[in-house]
């Protein structure tokens, strides 16, 4: 299915020098979409790091790639080359270095990684310059909707088919289990995807020892999604210290398996200012009908913010707000480090508006407060054209952004 991020490669590799690099989870569509976008030349060529034959060559240096790839021919339209998961390769940093500096007039480079591909600073970034991040994420109600290239961040809403909105909160946005909408698929590729992340993923990244102890960590997350993390009692429950359960996080957040989410404390007084919010890159795997439903906007909202700030929109943040008064908001998304519009998560509509989103929304001055209720249908109308707290329905709210 055609993805928003396919028009932005395609701008990218048209208009910029630098090299693509595409970061995000396993079998979220990074091949398929580099593929896709690469189509558009002529000659495009694809290298995998898990192919031996691809992974012997690359060994060899980028003038045996190049040679591969006939880079010293003339072209007529510059041919495009994908590196996959090379950052499995302990020198790929210097090989991309060397092949970019080389060949950087010859061609046009795309590399995807299932990690984090701007985590590797030892020694600091020799890659500096020469790349631009995008950040793939699963699919959202708007790009299942109309997956267009926008032109601004928020859009005129539109309306999700039933099915196409319900296979998204029961089987993720994952394109697979999506498409497929099959409970019995689903529990296979969820268990798969869990063993590629720790017997390979992290061991590759890693190098760690304790795997069957992260997994356990893991599975804990799942339980604990939507909620602030208590490191101390945590690390209590794995049975290692503090330090070594949050470096642990670390990995998963590098790996997609979690994100966290920071609480804002800028003008807001005795606020809470050390615990991060949990959310799954799957939120299907949730069991806990609310924390589902909260971790499905994290993860639209974590999304646009992310998707805005690549594209070079603004800065953009995703935040949680709470105070020593237990007074709290599930999210405040920021512009250019101001405070844009607060989200409060219900299952339900029918009842009023919170009154800690009424209290952060007067002692922030923030634009936008929307309390975003599950069980209402569908309306025709753009919730950013109001300027006062609102209750307002996930559907129609999740339609405006990405």
């Amino acid at each position: 299915m055609k993805r928003v991020y396919e028009t932005v490669l395609k701008q990218h590799l048209s208009s910029f020098r630098q090299m693509v690099f595409l970061s995000g989870p396993r079998q979220v569509g990074k091949t398929t979409l580099s593929l896709e976008a690469s189509s558009e030349s002529p000659r495009h060529i694809y290298f995998n790091w898990d192919n031996e034959d691809h992974r012997a060559l690359i060994i060899k240096g980028p003038a045996a790639v190049a040679k591969s790839a006939e880079l010293e021919n003339i072209h007529k339209i510059l041919p495009i080359i994908v590196f996959d998961e090379i950052h499995k390769y302990r020198y790929w940093k210097r090989f991309l270095k060397g092949f970019f500096d080389t060949y950087e007039k010859k061609c046009r480079i795309v590399v995807t990684g299932s990690a984090r591909l701007n985590i590797y600073k030892r020694g600091g970034d020799s890659l500096m310059g020469r790349y631009l991040l995008y950040q793939l994420h699963p699919l959202s109600v708007r790009e299942i909707t109309d997956p267009t290239f926008p032109t601004q961040e928020i859009q005129s809403p539109c309306e999700i088919d039933p099915a196409d909105y319900e296979a998204l909160l029961l089987y993720s946005g994952f394109p697979e289990p999506y498409l497929n909408r099959s409970r019995r698929f689903f529990n296979q590729w969820k268990r798969l995807r869990t063993e590629q992340l720790f017997r390979e993923d992290l061991r590759d990244l890693s190098h760690i020892q304790e795997i069957s102890q992260i997994q356990l960590l893991a599975d804990i997350l799942q339980e604990e999604a939507s909620h602030s993390l208590n490191y101390s009692a945590l690390a209590a429950k794995i049975k290692v210290s503090a330090p070594t359960l949050q470096r642990w996080i670390g990995l998963l957040k590098n790996l997609y398996f979690c994100f966290t989410i920071q609480p804002w404390t800028k003008n807001v007084t005795r606020s809470l200012i050390k615990e991060p919010k949990i959310y799954l890159w799957n939120w299907a795997s949730i069991e806990d009908i609310g924390a589902r439903h909260e971790n499905l906007i994290a993860s639209h909202l974590y999304k646009a913010v992310q998707f805005w700030t690549d594209l070079g929109w603004g800065d953009y943040g995703l935040y949680y707000i709470r105070d020593k008064e237990k007074r709290e908001v599930d999210f405040l998304v920021t512009k250019n480090k101001k405070p844009w519009f607060l989200v409060e998560v219900k299952t339900s509509g029918h009842q009023g508006i919170s009154r800690s989103l009424y209290h952060f929304w007067e002692v922030l001055q923030v634009p936008h407060a929307f309390q975003v209720s599950f069980d209402l249908p569908y309306v025709d109308c753009d919730c950013f054209s109001i300027k006062e707290p609102v209750i307002i329905p996930a559907k129609t709210f999740l339609s405006q952004l990405v």
